[in-house]
C-alpha cells in the first residue's frame, strides 16, 4: 500500500532510521545483525513470552515508567545519580540498556553471559553513601532485587496496555518467570516467578520507598525537560503520559504526579496507544519489496 501513496514510505523510513539509531546507536545495525544472526543455542526459544513483550513498541512506555518506579529506592537512586551519567549521556544510557535487553532476550546464550558479565562488573565498581549517609552498593542482591521487579512489572504492565497483541494471563506470567532467567544470572536472590509473587515483592519495598531529592529531579528530567528537540516533544509527551498512567497511586504522591482515572482511561490510553502504533509502523522491518514483473 504505501507505495501507491507519495511520500509516506520515504517518511516512515527516515522516522525509523532515526528512532532506531537514538535508541541503538551508531553501531544499531552491527549489533542487531550479530544478535539476530549469530547461530547457536539461545536463553528464550522463539515462542518465549519474553520475546513479544521486548520486541514490542510498548517497551518505550513501560521503560520510562520503570525509571520512575526504580527512582524511590533511595539507595538505588543514589546509585543511579553518582554513577550512571544519565544526565549527562542519557542516550548512551538507554542504548546500553537496549542493547543487554537485546543481547539477553535474543542473542546467543554465550553472548547473553558476556552481556550479563558486563553488567556485573560494573555493578562490582559502583559503591558510595547517599547524602544522608547510608551506604549503598549496586552489586547488593537486594537492591538489585528492587531494580529488577520496578522493571518486570512496568514492562508487562506496558504491554497489556499499549501491546500490538496482549498476552493471556498465564503468558504474562511466563514473561516474569523468563525475566527471573536474567535476575538470576544478574545476582538477584529467588526472583518471583509469577505475576502474584512479582505484586508481593513490590509490596515488601514499600516501607522502603520514598521522594528524595534526587528522585525529584530525576522526574523533573525525564518528564519535564527530556533531552528531545521542541519537534518531538508532542509524542513524547504522550510516552510519558502513558508511563505515568502505569504507576500505582502511592507511587505518583510521593512525585507529585497526577492520579485521575477518568482522563487515564479515556485521552491518556489513546495518546499512549496512538504514540506506540506510529513506532511500531516506523520501527518494523519491512522485507524487500519484489521487483515489478513485466
Amino acid at each position: 500500500m504505501e507505495r501507491w501513496i507519495p511520500g509516506v514510505a520515504a517518511v516512515r523510513e527516515r522516522l525509523g532510521s532515526s528512532l532506531f539509531e537514538r535508541v541503538a546507536g551508531p553501531s544499531g545495525g552491527e549489533n542487531r545483525a550479530r544478535i539476530h544472526g549469530t547461530p547457536g543455542p539461545r536463553w528464550f526459544a522463539e515462542d518465549r513470552p519474553v520475546r513479544v513483550v521486548h520486541g514490542d513498541a510498548s517497551m518505550f512506555i513501560g521503560g520510562l515508567s520503570a525509571l520512575l518506579l526504580q527512582s524511590l529506592h533511595p539507595l538505588a537512586m543514589s546509585a543511579v545519580a553518582g554513577h550512571s551519567g544519565y544526565k549527562g549521556d542519557p542516550w548512551g544510557r538507554l542504548q546500553r540498556t537496549s542493547l543487554f535487553l537485546a543481547t539477553t532476550t535474543y542473542g546467543t546464550a554465550d553472548d547473553a553471559q558476556r552481556a550479563v558479565d558486563r553488567v556485573r562488573g560494573v555493578h562490582q565498581r559502583v559503591r558510595g553513601r547517599t547524602a544522608t549517609g547510608e551506604g549503598y552498593h549496586a552489586a547488593d542482591p537486594h537492591l538489585l532485587t528492587w531494580v529488577h521487579v520496578a522493571e518486570v512489572d512496568s514492562f508487562w504492565r506496558a504491554h497489556r496496555l499499549y501491546g500490538a497483541n496482549p498476552l493471556t494471563p498465564a503468558e504474562y506470567d511466563g514473561y516474569v518467570a523468563d525475566m527471573a532467567r536474567v535476575g538470576t544470572a544478574l545476582g538477584v536472590v529467588d526472583p518471583p516467578r509469577d505475576r502474584r509473587e512479582l505484586a508481593g515483592r513490590i509490596e515488601s519495598y514499600r516501607p522502603e520507598l520514598r521522594a528524595t531529592p534526587e528522585a525529584e529531579e530525576a522526574a523533573r528530567f525525564l518528564l519535564r525537560h527530556p533531552p528531545i528537540p521542541l519537534t518531538a516533544r508532542l509524542p513524547y509527551a504522550a510516552l510519558a503520559a502513558g508511563a505515568v498512567s502505569l504507576l500505582p497511586p502511592w507511587a505518583r504522591a510521593p512525585l507529585g504526579l497526577p492520579y485521575v482515572p477518568v482522563v487515564e482511561r479515556t485521552g491518556v490510553r489513546w495518546a499512549g496507544s496512538g504514540i506506540t502504533s506510529v513506532i511500531r509502523w516506523a520501527m518494523t522491518r519491512r522485507p524487500p519489496e519484489a521487483p515489478p514483473v513485466n
